[in-house]
């Protein structure tokens, strides 16, 4: 999709979209035809159309055998608008004209607006592209593409700021729509080897260093926890090495960013029913959220250094699956009896959060993970649940959720819930039972992390959306692309 500034007026607009302020005057827009003016001054007196925010109506108009579809999108008082209120306005507004089937948008600004001429390059580009996705390559019948190219009308006192947004927010975007495809394509596609393979090609493409380890090379590391997962699967698991090193500085931090990466999860013995059972080909997500951080960075070439590790491996029921009642010894020596088979992905998380610790020296860890259904009930679609160790780092992503616009919500690190995950066997157990699900698998994780700087987001309800809205198509959001990548951006 090219997006670009309108330096001249264009005698026909196949779409037309007007961001407009509460009250505004149609006769001040830049290059907008008179004749388009008087047609939209009349259809707004005719309906009371007041560009409330949020408010949208579409409209065809024709002249000289010309259709222009026109599509009116009310942004309310301009001073309210931020970066989340706007992407949410040039969602709305793509999406009324992809019904439209546009190729062609041409977007109008009836105010003044308060987003510097980078973030609302970025976040045109991002919002455009992320609401253009759809995953259809499984459907016989695919729409046409659509919308091949979108002008802003309106002068900018500094139009290279604008264009290195758009830059930067298409490197966003792009990254984001990686992850989602990984996590649609379903299991029988993405599985530990296939995507190892679609890493190394992703690694390939953007130019950030990559290894993968196999079944054997898991065994020497005795990497017990994470093999035990895995176990009654004919797949086998691997482990994926990612590396980008843009900061030379001897003494500059490494982040390792650490993505759950189940493949499929059934449950195990402890087996999941139908229902939750349909969208487990997203256990995944974690780990195509750190594959598409790993490609953004390098994109962007930031002055960090970051290690993406990722345990993938199905959680399968067969004669050698682990069994309710194991006791099995994590990389660290830790051992864990296992009280849920469906407690699985902490237990292949925290023996990649020893190996980046151990082998990689890693200095600060965040950890992404479908991990609990507790996040998912608290917090619904749009939140994710967020726990950490350290309070610089927390503010830090803090700042750039409200940037990104993926919410969070930070939950407590309460000890004394750490009495719900002792184990009168082993040294933990791998679950709290149902109470605080979402803080006593954390407080377990936080057993792994050696005292270094951690972030835990559990992503569980915000993976996935069972329908259109702004940003997102049915399926995989992509969260957490654009949340690390920006996070990694203010730690430069």
């Amino acid at each position: 999709m090219k997006i670009d500034l309108l330096h001249k007026p264009t005698e026909y607009m196949e779409t037309v979209i007007i961001l407009q302020e509460e009250n505004g005057d149609i006769e001040k827009l830049e290059y907008l035809p008179e004749y388009l003016q008087n047609a939209i001054n009349i259809v707004v007196k005719e309906d009371d159309f007041q560009f409330k925010y949020a408010s949208l109506k579409s409209f065809p108009f024709i002249r000289s055998r010309k259709r222009t579809n026109v599509i009116l999108c009310g942004i309310g008082n301009p001073k309210e608008l931020d970066n989340d209120r706007f992407r949410h306005l040039i969602a709305i507004s793509i999406r009324e004209a992809l019904k439209l089937e546009a190729k062609e948008a041409y977007i109008y600004t009836g105010f003044k607006n308060p987003l510097s001429e980078l973030h609302f390059g970025h976040i045109l580009a991002e919002a455009a592209l992320l609401t253009g996705y759809r995953f259809d390559k499984y459907l016989s019948e695919t729409k046409p593409p659509s919308l091949e190219a979108i002008h802003l009308a309106m002068e900018l006192k500094n139009p290279r700021m604008f264009n290195r947004g758009v830059l930067e927010g298409r490197i966003f975007a792009e990254a984001t729509n990686l992850a989602r495809d990984l996590v649609n394509e379903p299991a029988n596609v993405i599985y530990p080897e296939s995507l190892a393979e679609t890493a190394k090609k992703v690694a390939l493409k953007y130019g950030f260093s990559i290894e993968v380890f196999g079944l054997d090379k898991i065994k020497r590391l005795k990497m017990e926890a994470f093999l035990a997962v895995g176990k009654g699967s004919k797949k086998e698991p691997r482990l994926i090495l990612m590396s980008y090193h843009g900061n030379p500085h001897p003494k500059a931090k490494t982040i390792g960013l650490i993505g759950k990466g189940l493949t499929y999860d059934s449950g195990g013995y402890c087996l999941k029913n139908c229902q939750g059972m349909v969208n487990m080909k997203n256990d995944m997500s974690g780990a195509a959220a750190v594959i598409g951080t790993m490609a953004a960075i390098t994109n962007l070439k930031l002055k960090v250094n970051v290690i993406g590790i990722v345990a993938a491996c199905e959680n399968m029921i067969s004669g050698s699956a682990y069994h309710a009642g194991d006791i099995i010894r994590s990389m660290s020596g830790k051992t864990i009896e296992v009280v849920n088979t469906d407690a699985e992905g902490r237990l292949t998380l925290i023996d990649a959060i020893h190996y980046a610790i151990s082998r990689e020296h890693i200095d600060e860890v965040i950890d992404i993970a479908t991990l609990t259904g507790a996040a998912a009930a608290t917090f619904g679609n749009q939140i994710s649940a967020v726990l950490a160790n350290n309070e610089a780092l927390l503010n830090k992503l803090q700042s750039a959720s409200e940037f990104t616009g993926e919410k969070i919500w930070q939950l407590p690190l309460y000890e004394p819930y750490k009495e719900l995950i002792k184990s009168e066997i082993a040294d933990l157990k791998n679950t709290g039972g149902p109470l605080a699900g979402t803080i006593t698998s954390a407080l377990f994780l936080q057993e792994f992390v050696a005292g270094k700087p951690w972030i835990h987001l559990d992503i569980a309800g915000t993976a996935l959306r069972d329908r259109e809205q702004g940003i997102y198509s049915y399926g995989a959001t992509g969260v957490g692309v654009r949340l690390l990548t920006q996070l990694l951006r203010e730690l430069e």
